[in-house]
């Protein structure tokens, strides 16, 4: 008898469980479905698209771009920096060359585009933290669009006439709701390399989180003082793909985004110290799956999400821990707030809203 009661519990907890996940999944997709409302806009231009001409992981926001350029453009050239971008101009004539994160090609290159009569534009995705590098770069397009708020007043006192604010953003047709097996769920996630910041934060809270089903995923994270604390949750060393990073987000519960402080010591380039304000990628790519995203406090923030509505902040790790018991209590509180900053992605900012941005800064 009490055999078949742990069945018959086992049972039942697995329904309720299939119920949670199953029915939330379910108005994700409906919201996703109704939410999805495209800009609505195309120019009637040719686009030159210069890739980073970087790895991992970069590339794949050169792939988001590419996708979702193709459906707002007349017609898109791409190249990258070693095939010889000149030619590429010289053979297209495009309206514009658009080129991310600018590190990997010689700004002689730019400027021999710009001789030829063609605007040029650079969008950075890693301000602030390679400021000290930007600065010889900047000067030689006539866009600047830069992910970070800051960065527009500093590119902007070096001379710059045309800078922008364009955060990166979600691509829906990768980070969006998905199932995943019973087996990979968990409770907590965290996917990013183990800053010094985020060390100090997630060893703090190392004797909560210990009896949490929590799985971190990124580099550097040998480096928490209790590592052997949490060793058996943590991923280390591994990259993941766009692909698998959303399943790993929509494998959770809740998702943790812990952003880089802006004057941490590991492979920092930002001795002028700029503060970073603005939210980061991940960001728009948690909530464009459909989890709850806990995060610390950026001052930007309020203007992509409503916290406490369709995003969730702390301020402490006191805070953080409180908040995370919360949630995994509260189950309907909890999937809602996810809901409504899966809908605010979707309806505001995916890619798409991102490239029209930039395309209607260029041609008004």
């Amino acid at each position: 008898m009490p055999h078949r009661d742990a069945v018959s519990r086992r049972k039942r907890r697995g329904y309720r469980l299939g119920y949670q996940w199953g029915y939330h999944y379910g108005r994700c997709e409906a919201a996703a479905e109704a939410a999805a409302d495209h800009p609505g806009k195309r120019f009637d231009r040719k686009i030159l698209y210069i890739t980073s001409g970087k790895g991992v992981p970069y590339s794949p926001l050169d792939e988001s771009i590419i996708r979702w350029l193709r459906t707002l453009v007349g017609e898109l050239i791409v190249t990258s920096p070693e095939a010889d971008p000149v030619a590429a101009a010289d053979r297209s004539r495009p309206d514009l060359a658009i080129h991310l994160d600018g590190m990997l090609l010689d700004v002689n290159t730019i400027d021999r585009i710009r001789e030829r009569g063609i605007r040029t534009a650079l969008w950075l995705t890693d301000d602030p933290y390679y400021t000290d590098a930007t600065i010889n770069i900047v000067g030689h397009y006539d866009y600047i669009f830069s992910i970070e708020r800051g960065g527009v007043s500093f590119y902007k006192e070096l001379g710059c006439p045309e800078v922008h604010y364009l955060p990166l953003g979600c691509d829906p047709s990768v980070f969006r709701p998905c199932r995943v097996a019973f087996q990979d769920r968990k409770e907590i996630c965290f996917a990013g390399s183990g800053f010094w910041n985020r060390i100090e934060l997630i060893d703090s809270l190392s004797r909560f989180l210990k009896h949490k089903n929590l799985v971190i995923a990124g580099k550097w994270w040998s480096r928490l003082p209790h590592y052997k604390r949490l060793k058996s949750k943590i991923r280390r060393g591994e990259w993941l793909s766009p692909e698998a990073t959303a399943s790993f987000y929509n494998s959770s519960k809740i998702a943790l985004n812990i952003h880089r402080r802006y004057d941490d010591s590991t492979i920092n380039n930002n001795t002028r110290r700029i503060p970073a304000v603005s939210p980061n990628p991940r960001t728009f790519e948690i909530s464009g799956c459909g989890v709850l995203q806990l995060t610390d406090v950026r001052e930007d923030l309020p203007n992509f999400y409503i916290p406490g509505e369709e995003i969730v902040t702390y301020s402490s790790p006191e805070e953080l821990k409180y908040k995370i018991d919360y949630y995994l209590r509260h189950e309907e509180e909890r999937q809602q707030i996810a809901l409504r900053g899966l809908i605010r992605t979707l309806r505001e900012h995916t890619y798409e809203h991102r490239l029209v941005q930039l395309l209607q800064t260029v041609f008004p």
